[in-house]
């Protein structure tokens, strides 16, 4: 068995490369491979009652690969968090909690998508609080389907202006990342010592010291030029980046 861990593919029709990247990459997890996505799989989500051509390709994708025995876990990401149980039964998946505890070949890993660690960005946290609460969510999905792409439009064009001001300001780097002291805690309250996460789009391997103990956080890559894929079997752990 091997584990694969994707993230922040932002899937949308007009990315043809990524979208090509991402039904080439399916051809690897074999049958009794787990497949974890973390988050960000698709750019924009405004409910599971919405689709179209492009939707229903990569629900078909995802549902031959669950067909032929391929276990699928989704976690909601910061662009995608309205997904529901609709999608995941269409597409053979199994929604996952944002943090979930796994256990691989003995081990214990932390799975997040990664923006609840990035706590300096007190405005992104606030909005963050308020699109996860259920009341609002209920109330933006009882909207037309044409209102709910608006919103989320206007909400992104919104979002890209703010970090274009924090980037001028020489922030982006300080604020947009994960804050380490929240890293810790999320070991400590899980009691693991690896972690896994996507959101920030800097893939690396980053040891930890845990109060004497040693630790790992492994941050997934977004895909853009490349692609990027974890795979975790019982030879080892391997972060790798591969052509789109």
């Amino acid at each position: 068995m091997t584990a694969w861990f994707i993230s922040d593919l932002h899937l949308e029709p007009k990315y043809e490369n990524i979208t090509a990247g991402f039904m080439a990459f399916l051809e690897k997890p074999q049958s009794g491979d787990q497949l974890y996505i973390l988050g960000d799989f698709f750019n924009i989500w405004v409910g599971d009652d919405f689709t179209n051509p492009y939707i229903d390709q990569i629900k078909q994708a995802l549902k031959q690969k669950s067909d032929q025995g391929i276990e699928i876990f989704f976690m909601h990401g910061n662009r995608d968090f309205l997904v529901g149980q609709q999608f995941c039964n269409e597409a053979g998946c199994t929604l996952l909690d944002d943090p979930s505890v796994v256990e691989l070949f003995g081990e214990r890993y932390l799975l997040m998508h990664g923006d609840s660690l990035c706590t300096r960005d007190v405005e992104y946290m606030q909005v963050r609080t308020m699109l996860r609460n259920p009341q609002w969510q209920q109330q933006f999905l009882s909207q037309s389907i044409q209102g709910r792409i608006e919103f989320a439009q206007n909400a992104r064009a919104e979002s890209q202006s703010k970090n274009a001001e924090k980037a001028s300001a020489d922030m982006m780097e300080d604020i947009m990342d994960v804050t380490p002291e929240e890293v810790i805690n999320a070991l400590e309250q899980h009691g693991v010592t690896k972690m896994i996460h996507g959101h920030t789009h800097r893939p690396a391997r980053h040891q930890i010291d845990l109060d004497g103990t040693p630790a790992e956080r492994i941050v997934l890559g977004d895909w853009y030029e490349n692609g990027w894929q974890l795979k975790i079997d019982e030879d080892g752990i391997e972060l790798s980046d591969f052509d789109l």
